[in-house]
């Protein structure tokens, strides 16, 4: 509650929070909007695959072209500037810089870039959930060994489900569920790039003039997007998914408190501890009255008898016993807020919001039936949708993660609505995301998943579905190798 004020200590005494951004999109440009009317934020540089995306992202949010420059980042340290260019990890390089903000969208080049990023000693601020689904809780440790921070981005729904989970343990109220707000069909998961601009009411033409990119935005639209962002949430909070993923109940505001309970207490979860996301439409696809399709929730019981009176004579709204209630944020202002991740993290050397366990993970699921030879594109295209599962199931299953779910072939064929397992697909086994990725299930796989094989083939009676693979030795070489910065637009259901 003090940012602020620090802030301006900092540029009173001349030490602006330096800052870097990877990514000129959506979510970047959205930041930069409001970097520039803080003087306690110096945004140093820029970094995007074409220099003149990132001059256009400055210059589309408002700032002057005379604080822009191609010359150097020492320059632009020097003189108050603005660096942009297309060499990001250049930009990671620069002296002076505190705080690396990671906005790609592209999990691969997240890692490499978050790796780079604590081997120069910058804290990360890593917007590219994609990423830290894939390998987050072995990224946050690789920061906390060189004393900086990994953090998930303010602003966006994670950190702010995060931040509500963190607000009711610390009064000492039981969290009984978090999740957040989404316009969801069960059709919507075999949604495309080619119908996403229907399913969302908008034309092709208005999408394109509003720089819209239809593959990210249909991972919004076919569940994908939903079940990162929820993965993410369990591996920060100990949360944990239903066995099942995410099932999208119709709920609006006035009835998370009687509905998203557990099934005991007369609500519909598998369990107390859950992470779901409720629709803003109804099965029949009218909108509900008081959704949440923008927002965030928690829901949290009494912790006593006492409690449960403060809830009624407070005014809250509960189930019909008074014990649950929830509390709710209506809106997300995604990139708009990200600098409060930025000021915790050079300020304080706090995140807001870090995965710690490996609880929640997205696996790639069939769209439609797919046939030997055809190669796999990802999260929001043509072939997969990203489904929630419990990380123990996914590494039982074999599962092929979402994240890594991308330009690989398959080796024969999937049903629609099948996951994608390692069985499935033709990989890259010296790929560095995959290599990161293993080290990371070895380290931190839930105990049920550990207590399974760990050779490259199924254990004796079990099927290949049940078998893990096995963990390869830790990836090696220089963090720095290669380059593959990314502009993507990124905004939020």
């Amino acid at each position: 509650m003090n940012l602020n004020s620090l802030l301006h200590g900092r540029a009173d005494a001349g030490r602006p929070v330096r800052v870097g951004l990877i990514g000129a999109g959506k979510f970047g440009s959205m930041f930069l909007a409001q970097a520039l009317h803080h003087r306690g934020f110096h945004v140093v540089g820029v970094a995007d695959v074409a220099a003149s995306r990132a001059e256009a992202a400055l210059l589309n949010s408002g700032w002057p072209k005379e604080r822009i420059t191609r010359h150097s980042a020492a320059k632009a340290l020097a003189g108050g500037t603005t660096f942009v260019t297309d060499d990001a990890l250049g930009l990671i390089d620069a002296g002076g810089l505190e705080v690396v903000i990671e906005a790609t969208g592209l999990p691969e080049v997240g890692i490499k870039h978050a790796l780079a990023a604590f081997e120069r000693g910058r804290h990360m601020v890593m917007v590219n959930v994609e990423a830290d689904v894939l390998a987050g809780p072995l990224l946050a440790r690789r920061a906390a060994e060189r004393g900086l921070v990994y953090s998930m981005a303010y602003g966006d729904q994670p950190a702010l489900i995060c931040e509500q989970v963190d607000w009711a343990r610390t009064i000492g109220l039981e969290v009984v569920a978090a999740g957040k707000g989404t316009k969801y069909l069960p059709t919507f998961h075999a949604s495309t790039p080619d119908t996403v601009w229907d399913l969302y009411g908008l034309s092709a033409e208005q999408a394109e003039q509003g720089g819209m990119n239809p593959k990210m935005f249909n991972s919004f639209l076919d569940g994908t997007k939903s079940g990162i962002e929820m993965a993410a949430v369990a591996n920060a909070t100990g949360l944990t998914p239903a066995a099942e993923g995410l099932t999208f109940p119709p709920v609006g505001v006035g009835d998370l408190a009687a509905t998203l309970i557990p099934k005991n207490a007369g609500g519909i979860l598998d369990h107390a501890g859950q992470v779901e996301v409720i629709s803003s439409v109804d099965r029949d696809g009218e909108d509900l009255e008081n959704n949440l399709r923008w927002g965030v929730y928690v829901v949290f019981k009494a912790s006593s008898e006492y409690t449960r009176r403060c809830f009624g004579e407070y005014g809250l709204i509960t189930d019909a016993s008074g014990d649950y209630s929830a509390l709710w944020r209506p809106y997300h202002l995604i990139g708009l807020e990200l600098g409060v991740s930025v000021a915790m993290a050079a300020l304080l050397n706090q995140p807001t919001g870090a995965s710690r366990d490996f609880r929640g993970d997205v696996v790639a699921c069939a769209k439609r039936d797919l046939k030997t030879g055809e190669k796999l594109d990802g999260e929001g295209g043509f072939t997969v949708w990203g489904r929630l599962m419990p990380a123990d199931r996914s590494l039982a299953r074999r599962a092929v993660p979402i994240g890594l779910a991308q330009n690989i072939k398959l080796k024969q064929p999937v049903k629609q609505g099948t996951v994608v397992t390692w069985d499935d697909v033709e990989r890259d086994a010296k790929d560095p995301a995959y290599l990161f990725r293993r080290e990371m299930e070895t380290l931190f796989a839930p105990a049920p998943a550990k207590a399974q094989t760990t050779i490259d083939r199924p254990a004796a009676g079990a099927t290949p579905s049940d078998a893990r693979p096995a963990a390869p030795d830790r990836p090696k070489g220089d963090a720095k190798d290669g380059q593959g910065n990314s502009q993507i637009a990124i905004a939020g259901d």
